[in-house]
C-alpha cells in the first residue's frame, strides 16, 4: 500500500495516463450503453468521505456519459450493506459502488460470514482517492499530542472511548492497532459515517477517534478539536502542520484511507472500460482535483487491473494485521 501511494497520492496527474488505451468496444456502442441513468451507490451514511467524492465525480461524469448519475446512500453495518447490495447486483452496466478499505478488503478477514465476497462478486472499475485519517481528540480534553493521548488511556483504564465509521473499517482497525502497539484499552463505538463519529466527540460520548480530514478539520478550524497525528507514513500536504504517528513516537503504525469504484462481477468488460476511461478523465479535471483538495481528499484514478492488484497487497498487508488484533466479527 505504502509503494502505491507514495507512486500515486499527490501525483494524480498519473490519472490520466493511458487513458488512449481505454478505446471503447463497438459491442457496448452497439448496446447503447448508457440508455438510462447510472447508479453509483454509497454504504456510507450522506457526509461521509465516499459520499463527498462520489458527488464530487458524479456531477462530471454525468455529461460524458449522456445521462444522469444519481448516488444514493445506503449506510449499515459498516458499510457491508451497500457493498454487498451492489455485488448481488445484475451486471447490466448501471449499478456500481463507491466503498473503501473495510468491506473491500478487512472484512473478508474481520467476519466469519461476511454475505458477499469482494473479490468473487466485484469486478474492480478505479480507485478513486484516499486521504489520510485524522487522530483527534476535544480541545479542552487536556490532551495535547498523541503521546499524551497513549499516556492517558494507561493512567486511566476502561476510562476511553473511541468512535469510527464501522466495524472493520480503518478509522475502525487502526485504533486497535495502536492499542496492540501501545498496550492501551480503549472501547470501540461504530458509527455509520465520519461526521457522526466527530459528533460523538463533540457531545463527549467518545473521548477521541482517527478519522478522515474531511471530517475532522473542519472543527480544528472551529476551535472544538484539537488534531493529534494522520495516519501516513508521511505528513500530508493538505495538512502540512499535522505530525505522523512516526513523528508522534510511534513508528509502526502507518495506514491510509482509501476509496474504490467497484461494479457487479457479470458487468461487461466493454462497459467498465468506458466507465473507467470516463473517470480518470474526471478525477484529472482541475476542477475534480480542487473540489477534492477542499475535502482534504486526492483523486488518484488508474487502470482496473492496478485496483485489482492493490486490493490483494492490502489483503496481504492487513491479514496478519486483524489477527493480531483478535477481532472476528460473525
Amino acid at each position: 500500500m505504502k509503494n502505491l501511494f507514495t507512486r500515486r497520492l499527490f501525483a494524480s496527474a498519473l490519472a490520466a495516463a493511458g487513458l488512449a488505451s481505454f478505446a471503447f468496444s463497438a459491442t457496448a456502442q452497439q448496446q447503447g450503453w448508457p440508455s438510462k441513468p447510472v447508479r453509483i451507490v454509497v454504504p456510507y451514511g450522506a457526509g461521509s468521505s465516499p459520499d463527498v467524492a462520489a458527488r464530487i465525480i458524479a456531477e462530471r461524469l454525468s455529461p460524458r456519459l449522456g445521462q444522469p448519475v444519481v448516488v444514493e446512500n445506503r449506510p449499515g453495518a459498516g458499510g457491508n450493506n451497500g457493498t454487498g447490495a451492489v455485488a448481488k447486483s445484475p451486471g447490466d452496466g448501471y449499478t456500481y459502488v463507491i466503498s473503501t478499505n473495510g468491506p473491500l478488503v478487512y472484512n473478508t478477514v474481520l467476519y466469519k460470514n461476511l454475505p458477499y465476497d469482494p473479490f468473487k462478486e466485484l469486478k474492480p472499475v478505479v480507485l478513486a482517492g484516499g486521504q489520510a485519517n485524522v487522530c483527534t481528540v476535544r480541545s479542552d480534553s487536556g490532551i495535547n499530542d498523541l503521546r499524551g493521548l497513549v499516556d492517558a488511556m494507561k493512567k486511566n483504564p476502561g476510562k476511553f472511548n473511541f468512535s469510527s465509521t464501522g466495524v472493520g473499517s480503518l478509522s475502525h482497525l487502526g485504533i486497535e492497532l495502536l492499542k496492540v502497539k501501545t498496550d492501551t484499552y480503549a472501547v470501540h463505538i461504530p458509527y455509520a459515517s465520519s461526521p457522526l463519529a466527530i459528533l460523538a466527540i463533540l457531545q463527549g460520548d467518545v473521548q477521541f477517534a482517527c478519522v478522515p480530514a474531511v471530517a475532522v478539520l473542519p472543527q480544528v478550524k472551529a476551535g472544538k478539536l484539537r488534531p493529534l497525528a494522520v495516519s501516513t507514513a508521511k505528513r500530508s500536504a493538505l495538512t502540512p502542520d499535522i505530525p505522523t504517528m512516526k513523528e508522534a513516537g510511534l513508528p509502526e503504525i502507518e495506514n491510509l484511507a482509501w476509496m474504490a469504484i467497484m461494479a457487479p462481477a457479470s458487468t461487461p468488460d466493454d462497459i467498465v472500460r468506458r466507465m473507467n476511461q470516463e473517470i480518470n478523465a474526471v478525477l484529472a479535471m482541475p476542477e475534480t482535483k480542487e473540489k477534492m483538495h477542499a475535502q482534504y481528499m486526492e483523486p488518484i484514478g488508474g487502470a482496473p487491473q492496478e485496483l485489482a492488484r492493490f486490493m490483494q497487497q492490502e489483503l496481504r498487508t492487513m491479514t496478519p494485521v486483524i489477527k493480531r488484533t483478535g477481532i472476528s466479527m460473525e
